[in-house]
């Protein structure tokens, strides 16, 4: 079931375009990534989403509303953590949690949602002494309050120590495993990466492509490469036998050092072939095609068109 629909979307300040002609969907139950270069305008698409902000054109339908003219009535099913959000200063966390579950008809239990992002200890701390990263475990629980169908996640884990960071990350795949929908707008390409379904990629206003990661990986060539050095005598080891490995593309070498390049299936192969000549190894890294990479090569092949 589709519960976003973005159709022809634009939105411009002062003679500028920001988002000129958007159009994706998004099906209940998904974790959907929002992605783009600063400026490409992730922030304003799901501030029109939300309903904050009003578009000059298109059509935007979430959970079957349109988000501006029915705002009231689609805040008891969306939770919103903004990028940058603020609280009075003297607000401790248990009261901005006991207020914002008022707010609803059938809130969470706000003292379980102190217990899963990891509030109890500051539950009785002012607003403006928490640090960046507990301010940010509060804006989410805050979101999650009043049992949302939609939750729009901006800059997720920004202040996050890579501890918080990942048991953040297991905290959106439960809301998604229970059939919430997550849309989450971010820079951090692992996050994307480990968390969504799939992505939009935004590029100068419009969408560039919607796929899934891996996807977007394959389409750049979902490539492995394997380095790794030879023994001490291995300077007078050939190693072209190596390009005739079924799924390899390339094989560099400088001095002892050897990097093969190929599909991701590679791997055994290539330690079998080794492994038969009696070729001893040391030294060995593996690395894979990332969703950065595909990022940059679009944002490259973008900037050619730009420039052409």
């Amino acid at each position: 079931m589709t519960v976003i629909e973005v159709a022809g979307l634009r939105k411009g300040y002062a003679g500028l375009t920001v988002l000129d002609g958007v159009t994706f969907a998004v099906e209940r139950g998904e974790i959907f990534g929002i992605l783009g270069r600063n400026g490409a305008g992730k922030t304003t698409v799901v501030e029109i989403l939300e309903g904050l902000r009003r578009p000059d054109a298109g059509s935007v339908r979430v959970l079957g509303v349109n988000p501006w003219t029915e705002r009231r009535r689609l805040s008891e099913s969306i939770g919103v953590q903004l990028q940058s959000a603020q609280l009075p200063d003297n607000i401790r966390v248990d009261e901005a949690l006991r207020l914002y579950a008022s707010f609803y008809a059938r809130p969470t239990d706000w003292r379980v949602l102190l217990e899963e992002w990891d509030l109890v200890r500051i539950r009785s701390r002012r607003y403006a002494k928490l640090s960046g990263g507990q301010r940010q475990r509060l804006m989410i629980a805050l979101a999650l309050v009043g049992r949302p169908e939609i939750v729009f996640l901006d800059e997720l884990t920004t202040g996050l120590d890579p501890t918080a960071r990942h048991a953040t990350w297991e905290h959106v795949r439960r809301l998604r495993d229970i059939g919430v929908t997550v849309v989450i707008v971010s820079h951090l390409m692992d996050e994307v990466e480990y968390l969504c379904d799939r992505v939009a990629i935004l590029d100068q206003g419009s969408i560039a492509t919607v796929d899934s990661p891996a996807a977007l990986i394959d389409r750049l060539g979902g490539e492995r490469a394997i380095r790794f050095s030879l023994a001490d005598r291995g300077g007078s080891v050939d190693v072209e036998f190596l390009r005739h490995i079924p799924g390899v593309m390339n094989v560099r070498r400088l001095g002892r050092s050897v990097t093969v390049t190929g599909r991701r299936d590679i791997s055994l192969r290539v330690d079998a072939a080794l492994s038969e000549r009696g070729i001893p190894i040391g030294d060995v890294r593996v690395s894979d095609t990332t969703l950065e990479d595909a990022f940059i090569a679009l944002a490259d092949q973008s900037d050619r068109g730009a420039a052409e």
